[in-house]
């Protein structure tokens, strides 16, 4: 009984050791948004296949991120209007307002500093993809050879969509780390609290055991 209560509190650890592990894994990449009313939306496709319509605003973010739930949104204003004010409007064009944000210092790759956040109105042909939009805007961009988006007017100079270590990540993703633990403080029990419960259940049933095997053989 003892050995397998031991055996069971090794699995509890290395399960939630494993899912601590797994949490502090992110990955600094070029995100992409669409505007959707008063908020931005993690767009569902590429920027090479999305086709933008005249009137939209859409953003990249260069962040730290575990995945497309934490993902940290472009910051500013956002307001087409403001955007495009200086951008008139043309027959057998069309307008998409971008929000370029590159992201904090402590989200860039070592040795690169950020360049200042900014809104480009692009306008090009009535069919053109946001890719081309971009690019009619905001020259040098990178992809890899999976069409990933690495770079937006020649930042970062290198990496694309690499893993981050842990201890390496954004204050930006740390902080959402925070307020999602605190998310789940409020809906239930952490995973340290749970890991408590689990040590203190398991030891607890081992404690009864010896007591019931000292009683047999007094």
């Amino acid at each position: 009984m003892l050995r397998r209560a031991l055996t069971l509190l090794l699995a509890v650890l290395v399960v939630l050791t494993g899912a601590a592990q797994a949490q502090a894994t992110g990955y600094r990449y070029w995100s992409f948004w669409d505007r959707d009313g008063d908020r931005w939306t993690y767009a569902t496709q590429g920027p090479s296949l999305a086709r933008p319509s005249d009137g939209d605003v859409q953003g990249f973010r260069f962040a730290v991120s575990e995945d497309s739930d934490d993902a940290d949104q472009p910051r500013g204003a956002v307001e087409f209007a403001v955007i495009c004010a200086r951008t008139p409007a043309q027959d057998g064009r069309k307008r998409v307002a971008l929000v370029l944000d590159f992201g904090t210092a402590a989200d860039a790759p070592s040795g690169e500093t950020p360049p200042a956040r900014r809104a480009v109105c692009a306008r090009v042909a009535p069919d053109a993809t946001t890719a081309e939009a971009l690019a009619s805007v905001a020259k040098p961009l990178r992809y890899d050879t999976n069409a990933l988006l690495c770079a937006i007017s020649g930042y970062p100079a290198k990496g694309c969509g690499e893993q981050v270590a842990e201890g390496r990540g954004s204050a930006a993703a740390e902080q959402s780390a925070a307020e999602r633990n605190k998310e789940t403080a409020d809906d239930g029990p952490s995973l340290g609290l749970v890991a408590g419960i689990a040590v203190v259940a398991v030891l607890g049933a081992a404690a009864v055991w010896q007591a019931r095997r000292r009683r047999r053989h007094a």
